[in-house]
């Protein structure tokens, strides 16, 4: 409890109101691990904490006929242009003949799973989701090109049973858009509408009661209702595989960067709690020397959540057609995920207010008692502040980033 109070009446360093206050929830939480006493235990309970969030596995699988562009969405998904390493191969000759896991590239235990096609007269759903092993997934998207069958419905079925969610996706609608163009009148959300229609009215014929269908394309999935799946998935999957799958996407606009921010900021004050709990130690030293490791991670992690690293950078050039180095040139307060290391953070925090808070720190570590509680108070507020900080700045860096990506090429405005 005086750890509470040192923590809420620490001076904060210059801009902390960024930072916010502790809600009753995180005071409460924060109050439990001090009760119990036993500090390494409760610095050992927030690290794994912190831990299961990071590797929680998600297994994505698509599934539909061949030749629908389950292969293009996939690394659409990814954020990988086809003949990217690691992309998922691409043509009209290419067949999947079993299950073939794709990685993300910057999250390896998320994994999209192009499963075998449908659609062949010997097809059988419940044969077919025993033959690519169900459970391995979280969840499935059904891909159709054209219109949805009996094929697509009764394997929704079969995944049904199985306690499974589904959703279906009709892709290419940017190809049935530019054959539309070519009408008297064209109108392209009476068209869109039109094609959502006629799916959902397939697959009513084919047995769904209520079908939820979303529209896209994987060479333009910032458009039509990439953005509706996205929050339908997010509103579906747990917290923890929520959490994996927002970092996981694309960071194709404004509204996906803005979605991330806020799930990286509900974490803070959990790793902030990490620090505090080492910073309670009495152990001169370790405070300063875990509080610049636990920086440098978090730090790093975030540069690489909206794209701020060299290899997320060239994918993107290369999708735009760009030079890396005009990309580049938009980023002005965050160092790329390469450039965070031990002596970054130090000098960030020689240049700030909280390295004169952990200072204090140090000196307090050598007084009995008081220094272990006051230690904890200042870790905390200082790797909270630090973090909130960060974050705000990659946040603005990366729309920076996407707005000079989405900018047209110097010839095309001509």
């Amino acid at each position: 409890l005086k750890l509470i109070s040192v923590i809420r009446t620490t001076e904060p360093p210059p801009k902390a109101a960024m930072a916010g206050r502790l809600s009753r929830r995180e005071i409460e939480e924060l109050k439990a691990i001090f009760e119990r006493g036993n500090l390494t235990a409760a610095a050992a309970e927030l690290q794994k904490k912190l831990e299961s969030l990071e590797n929680t596995p998600l297994d994505i699988a698509i599934t539909g006929e061949s030749g629908t562009g389950k292969s293009s969405f996939i690394n659409a998904i990814l954020g990988l242009h086809d003949d990217h390493e690691g992309a998922a191969k691409t043509g009209v000759t290419q067949t999947t003949m079993e299950p073939k896991a794709y990685p993300h590239p910057r999250l390896p235990n998320v994994k999209l799973w192009d499963l075998p096609g449908i659609g062949t007269p010997s097809f059988q759903a419940d044969k077919y989701l025993n033959q690519v092993k169900f459970n391995n997934y979280d969840f499935f998207i059904i891909v159709s090109a054209t219109r949805f069958t009996s094929h697509h419905t009764n394997l929704a079925r079969e995944i049904h049973k199985m306690g499974k969610r589904f959703y279906y996706v009709r892709s290419k609608v940017d190809h049935d858009l530019n054959a539309e163009k070519r009408k008297k009148n064209f109108n392209e959300a009476r068209t869109l509408q039109e094609i959502k229609e006629d799916c959902i009215k397939n697959l009513r014929k084919a047995g769904e009661a209520s079908p939820r269908v979303f529209l896209l394309s994987s060479w333009e999935l910032a458009n039509y209702d990439f953005q509706l799946l996205q929050e339908t998935l997010q509103n579906e999957l747990d917290d923890q595989k929520r959490h994996v799958f927002i970092l996981a996407v694309p960071n194709i606009s404004a509204k996906i960067l803005e979605k991330k921010k806020t799930e990286l900021q509900e974490h803070i004050w959990e790793v902030a709690l990490l620090s505090c709990a080492i910073g309670a130690l009495p152990v001169p030293g370790l405070s300063l020397i875990c509080d610049v490791a636990i920086l440098v991670i978090h730090m790093k992690c975030y540069c690489e959540a909206f794209g701020l690293d060299d290899e997320s950078l060239s994918r993107l050039a290369q999708q735009v057609g760009k030079p890396v180095a005009e990309l580049k040139s938009a980023i002005k307060k965050s160092p790329l995920a390469s450039a965070i290391t031990k002596e970054f953070v130090l000098t960030v925090l020689s240049r700030s207010a909280c390295g004169a808070l952990m200072m204090v720190e140090l000196i307090l570590d050598f007084v009995p008692g008081l220094g272990s509680l006051a230690g904890g108070g200042i870790s905390f507020v200082t790797t909270r502040y630090l973090l909130q900080r960060f974050l705000h700045e990659a946040a603005e860096d990366a729309q920076k980033v996407l707005t000079k990506a989405l900018e047209p090429k110097a010839e095309e405005s001509i």
